[in-house]
């Protein structure tokens, strides 16, 4: 079984360029803040990064839900695993991810769309869009879509009519280069 600190590996090489300059002693001159916020990412930079992470934990998920996750064992489910990486990811990169109800019900209240980003992140993504992103306050923010296949209806869409494949969400937030 893939564990948490081969996940979070994995999660962390898709983050590489805003790792870099996190951890380090500030260059001469520079506060430990603001040699932080130059380690920061651009627009693009963010961009990219947001998508890889989106592959990488979209693959994990199917992964790790389809190759290990037996609902008789008791364990928790892979998504609700995954939120331990989120949490270790946001304490070492700064970089926020979380899930998002687009189709089906919500596992936890939290992941309702709380804001006009993520209610129109909803919108998007139920119309087949393959992401929707804002910039703002110096930050970088993308949703993206999450595949709910089979195994995850009978929680998720418990009064399906059909199995077809619904949709989740995943938004991932990133701090920005000061302009």
């Amino acid at each position: 079984m893939m564990n948490f600190k081969a996940t979070l590996l994995v999660l962390s090489l898709a983050l590489t360029p805003l790792a870099a300059g996190h951890g380090e002693e500030p260059a001469a001159g520079k506060s430990a803040a603001s040699a932080s916020a130059a380690a920061y990412p651009t627009v693009e930079e963010a961009r990219r990064q947001a998508a890889g992470l989106h592959v990488t934990v979209h693959a994990t998920l199917q992964l790790v839900h389809h190759r290990y996750y037996r609902e008789d064992e008791g364990l928790a489910i892979p998504a609700a695993t995954l939120k331990e990486v989120f949490a270790e990811l946001e304490k070492d990169q700064q970089v926020k991810l979380r899930w998002l109800v687009v189709e089906g019900q919500a596992m936890n209240e939290d992941h309702r769309a709380g804001n006009a980003f993520e209610v129109e992140a909803v919108k998007a993504l139920k119309a087949g869009k393959p992401s929707h992103e804002l910039v703002e306050d110096g930050t970088y923010r993308r949703a993206g879509p999450i595949t709910l296949s089979n195994a995850c209806l009978k929680c998720h869409v418990p009064d399906r009519k059909n199995t077809k494949d619904r949709t989740a969400g995943l938004i991932v937030t990133i701090p920005l280069k000061a302009p």
